[in-house]
Formats: C-alpha cells, sequence, structure tokens
C-alpha cells in the first residue's frame, strides 16, 4: 500500500491562534472527514470523526461560557 504524503503548503492551522478558534476549525474539518469517510462506507472511521467533532464544538461552546480573563488566565498564549 502506498504512503500518502502531506500536501505541501497546506493549511492546518486555524486563521486565529486562539483556543476556541483552533476547536472550531477543527469541528469544520472533522465534520467534512466524517462525511467522506461515509461516503466511502469507512463507519469506524466517520464514527471517530463525529466524536472529534463533538469535542471540539463542546470546547467552543465551553469557550463561549467562559470569561475572557478566565480563559487567558487557564490558557496563556505561546
Amino acid at each position: 500500500m502506498p504512503r500518502i504524503r502531506p500536501v505541501e503548503n497546506a493549511v492546518l492551522e486555524p486563521p486565529s491562534g486562539n483556543r476556541a478558534a483552533a476547536a472550531a476549525y477543527i469541528a469544520a474539518l472533522s465534520a467534512d472527514l466524517a462525511a467522506i469517510a461515509r461516503r466511502h462506507n469507512l463507519d469506524t472511521l466517520a464514527y471517530l470523526l463525529d466524536m472529534a467533532r463533538l469535542e471540539a464544538e463542546g470546547t467552543v461552546q465551553g469557550a463561549e461560557h467562559t470569561p475572557v480573563a478566565q480563559i487567558s488566565a487557564t490558557n496563556p498564549p505561546p
């Protein structure tokens, strides 16, 4: 089986550097990947990608309900 190489210059990071933006980006990508997996009858992979999407969406929703001061205190910038 041939090895798949990553696409050079692919965008792997969300445009914004904050945690909620990263989680939203991951949720969107995992939803797209789950749809591709389902289309090709990769049911277990689609399920796992849906779980990743749900986890990411939960992170986004949690960030929406967390005061900004608490986010910056618990997640300092790199």
